[in-house]
Formats: C-alpha cells, sequence, structure tokens
C-alpha cells in the first residue's frame, strides 16, 4: 500500500488532505481512483489508513479509517558521514541509507574529494537529495523522514560529532585491527552513533589520526577493499541488523 508523508495541519478529526507534488503523483502517476486506500503518516509513530473521497489537480481529500502505532524507527540516531562521490553516487547512498534507517545524511568535503560545487550545484543537489530521501522514506515505510544536510568540510565534521557516543571510520590501512562486531557491542538504545565514510581515493592517513584524536574508532571492513558506495552501506546494514534483534 502507499505510504505519504503530510504536515500535522493536514489532518482535522477523521479526514486529511495531501497537496502538491505528492497529490499529483498520486493522480498523474499512481493514476489511483477515489475509494482506494493509502497510509499517511505526520513524522511520528502512528499511520493512519485512509480511503480517498476526491481527487483534485493539487489536493487529495482523504477520509480517516483507522489510526495505528507502528514503530519502525532504530532505537539509535545514526548519521552517516559521507565524503562525495563522483557522478550520481551520492544519489544511490542516499537512497540505500534511508532503507536502512540512518537518521541523516552529510556529505563531506575531504582532501581527496574531486568533485567541485558551487553555491547554485550545492543548492540542486541539496533539493534532489532530500527529494530521494523523501522517496525512499516512503518507499520503506518508514516513520521519519531522514534529513539530508548541505556538506560540510572535514574539519567541521569532527566539530558536529563531538557529542556523539559512539563513531567509526572504516580505513583501509587500519594496523589496529579494530572491529566492526566489538565496536556494536557496546552500543546502547538512545545513543547517537557516526559513521564517516571515504571518498573514492580513501581517506588521507592525516586525516584519520585526526579523526581518531576526536574519538572516532578506526576500523577494517573485512579483508576486501569496498567501494565509497559500497563501505557505509556495509556497516549500516550491519547496525541496522544488530539494533533491531
Amino acid at each position: 500500500m502507499y505510504h505519504f508523508f503530510v504536515n500535522p495541519s493536514c489532518i482535522q478529526e477523521k479526514k486529511a488532505v495531501i497537496e502538491g507534488a505528492d497529490a499529483r503523483h498520486i493522480s498523474k502517476v499512481l493514476r489511483m481512483r477515489e475509494g482506494e486506500k493509502l497510509i499517511i503518516n505526520t513524522g511520528g509513530d502512528w499511520e493512519y489508513l485512509c480511503v480517498i473521497e476526491k481527487i483534485q489537480k493539487d489536493r487529495v481529500y482523504l477520509e480517516i479509517k483507522e489510526e495505528n502505532e507502528d514503530v519502525r524507527e532504530l532505537p539509535n540516531r545514526i548519521v552517516l558521514f559521507q565524503a562525495l562521490p563522483k557522478l550520481d553516487k551520492m544519489d544511490f547512498i542516499i537512497q540505500k541509507a534511508v532503507e536502512l534507517g540512518v537518521s541523516e545524511i552529510v556529505p563531506v568535503i575531504t582532501n581527496r574529494v574531486v568533485v567541485k560545487l558551487d553555491a547554485k550545484k550545492t543548492l540542486q543537489r541539496f533539493e534532489r537529495w532530500n527529494a530521494i530521501a523523501k522517496s525512499a522514506a516512503q518507499q520503506s515505510k518508514r516513520n521519519i523522514i531522514p534529513y539530508v544536510n548541505k556538506p560540510l568540510d572535514f574539519k567541521n565534521v569532527l566539530e558536529y560529532t563531538k557529542d556523539f557516543k559512539h563513531k567509526l571510520i572504516p580505513y583501509e590501512l587500519e594496523r589496529r585491527k579494530g572491529r566492526l562486531d566489538i565496536f556494536l557491542k557496546k552500543i546502547s538504545a538512545d545513543e547517537d552513533i557516526a559513521v564517516f565514510i571515504g571518498p573514492e581515493g580513501g581517506f588521507e592517513e592525516s586525516e584519520v589520526e585526526a579523526a581518531i584524536d576526536a574519538g572516532f574508532n578506526s576500523l577494517m571492513l573485512g579483508k576486501r577493499i569496498l567501494r565509497t558506495e559500497t563501505a557505509g552501506l556495509a556497516v549500516l546494514s550491519a547496525i541496522m541488523l544488530y539494533l533491531d534483534a
């Protein structure tokens, strides 16, 4: 069943309305009709089973049939700090990270990032990335829409994460033999988790050392080298399975 997010103000007693782009998507793309059912959510644990009463150009009017509490979020806030990859890889990373339960995604400019963004490109990508996050949240029936932040530089990431309880940075040259399974066993509910992933060329050693000094745990993800678009998703998958158990 299709799932949409609405503002709390769009619900009045047993009636609700979906507006704007989502309304146009319902009528023009999904071609839904009056009498069909869908689910809406206001960004919390409560979902509303609705029946379409009327479809207009930019509005879909609904009647609420059921209200159900359905908690689908992980018990921890997880933020993915992803060094900007080339081409459209960031679109894929955002989509899959949202499906895996991430709370927020922060693009990062590290020393080996080759992507150059001016103010106009940053705004365009920022808007597209958040649209992708919303679509993925609806598809995977999340209770919230994870936020994609504007890009930060390396120094600002260390400042942003200073109060996080758990911080990890996968590094292919890790000599300390840090292990993800040991890291996961230290996590308790409601503790913030930061996952910092490098670009295609990897982190510079000085960056990893600076991150360790700032409280990050450096670890390896097995005996194989993972691409930047794979590494974060591998970590998030492991965290999701551990916290959902």
